[in-house]
């Protein structure tokens, strides 16, 4: 079982939970970076779309394991550029549930390749 929350008198976040709690005995799945690496080895073309390979290679891992994007309780993104951040936001948003997990987006030098914008780990609990 968990919960996710925002304490009263803290800004509401838009795309992200202040806190979640996972309780005793939950089990759990820990999901490795996923990036916009499509299925057939490309690399999708720009932000929007890689943010959507993303979260799509992330919702299979998480089928793979009988869960669904509703039991992330934290997720870690990493983006390449700030300029991406309107991108990504506006990609990945509608396919985010609510409440949103817990997040941390975190912008680095570089990804694994040079062609990668983003990727996204999380953690799942049920």
């Amino acid at each position: 079982m968990t919960r996710k929350f925002n304490p009263e008198g803290m800004t509401p976040p838009p795309f992200y939970s202040h806190g979640v709690e996972v309780q005793a005995g939950a089990r759990m799945v820990f999901v490795s970076g996923q990036v916009g690496l499509r299925h057939d080895g490309t690399v999708a073309e720009d932000i929007g779309a890689q943010a959507a390979v993303a979260i799509e290679n992330l919702t299979a891992v998480l089928a793979a394991a009988d869960m669904t994007p509703a039991d992330i309780v934290k997720s870690t993104i990493y983006l390449t550029d700030e300029a991406n951040f309107e991108g990504f936001t506006a990609a990945a948003a509608p396919l985010l549930v609510q409440p949103p997990a817990a997040t941390t987006l975190v912008y680095v030098k570089a990804l694994a390749s040079p062609s990668l914008l983003v990727e996204i780990e999380a953690v799942a609990a049920e």
